[in-house]
């Protein structure tokens, strides 16, 4: 099977449901804009890079590239921790963001996604949407 060609929107989509699942909330709940503030009021914990490298299987320019765009756009926040490590957390725009477009990304790129998520589980967004 020939490898597929994955654009920077796709591994977004790919980074920006990661982060949310490190939330651990249900981006489909009913009044979610309503409780996102006390969710972020408690703070978001960052993952770090490498992960976020790791999640989408890309490699280090295509990472940076994609998180330089999301942050951006103003979807994700980049830190710096004690130890020179980034850890990238997700904004209040972004978990709104992928809840809206996760039925477009989907549509758009259902093939992709299927061939990212063939040798494992995939996540819960793309269970509940297929």
């Amino acid at each position: 099977m020939a490898r597929t060609y994955k654009d920077r929107r796709i591994y977004g989509c790919f980074i920006l449901n990661r982060l949310v699942s490190e939330m651990d909330i249900d981006l489909y709940q009913a009044d979610l804009e309503r409780k996102l503030p006390g969710i972020f009021e408690d703070g978001v914990q960052g993952i770090s890079k490498e992960e976020l490298k790791h999640e989408i299987r890309s490699n280090h320019y295509m990472t940076n590239k994609v998180i330089a765009e999301l942050e951006q756009e103003g979807l994700v926040q980049v830190n710096r921790d004690d130890t020179g490590r980034y850890l990238i957390s997700i904004t209040f725009e972004g978990v709104l963001h992928i809840r809206r477009y996760n039925d477009f990304f989907l549509s758009i790129y259902r093939e992709q996604i299927r061939d990212h998520y063939r040798y494992r589980k995939p996540p819960q967004w793309v269970r509940e949407k297929e």
